[in-house]
């Protein structure tokens, strides 16, 4: 099975769990929406506080550390509060990449620890949630965080991953 998940190693304490976390988390997600896993291509780079803090004061104009960043390459965002994102085509011919993610070490380790999580845990947590926004997924206000929610916990039940909400 060839991956669906290219993982690029900035940090090497990502180098044990990062490229199976990412890739079983990618997958479960689309599989939930009916899309075929061996059509599509994200790239995942594991790094540290330090580089998602220059990469979301760079694309994001937020200069501090985040868990996770995502760069989806077509905007797929529904036309009405609360819609379905226009996914793609699962069955078409061809591979499609579909963005890529960048996830922080330090605050995800941080994070898992003041939540009583595994870290695998929210790690998987955060992959599908970035997947879901390169599918056109938000949170910005609560019609479309109850979908992207709805759809988390569905994924993350099918990974025997607890309901984070």
């Amino acid at each position: 099975m060839e991956p669906l998940v290219d993982t690029v190693m900035e940090d090497p304490r990502w180098q044990d769990s990062l490229p199976r976390l990412a890739d079983s988390a990618a997958r479960a997600t689309l599989a939930e929406l009916s899309l075929d896993p061996a059509r599509f291509e994200i790239v995942v780079m594991g790094c540290d506080d330090a580089r998602i803090a220059t990469l979301n004061a760079e694309f994001r104009g937020k200069p501090a550390a985040t868990n996770v960043l995502s760069w989806p390459t077509e905007n797929r965002a529904a036309d009405s509060p609360g819609g379905m994102p226009t996914l793609p085509p699962g069955q078409a011919a061809g591979t499609r990449e579909l963005g890529d993610i960048a996830i922080s070490y330090d605050s995800c380790a941080r994070e898992a620890a003041e939540q009583g999580k595994s870290l695998d845990d929210h790690v998987t947590h955060l992959i599908v949630h970035a997947v879901l926004h390169l599918l056109g997924y938000d949170h910005a206000d609560d019609a479309d965080a109850a979908l992207m929610e709805g759809t988390e916990i569905r994924v993350l039940a099918k990974l025997g991953v607890t309901n984070p909400y």
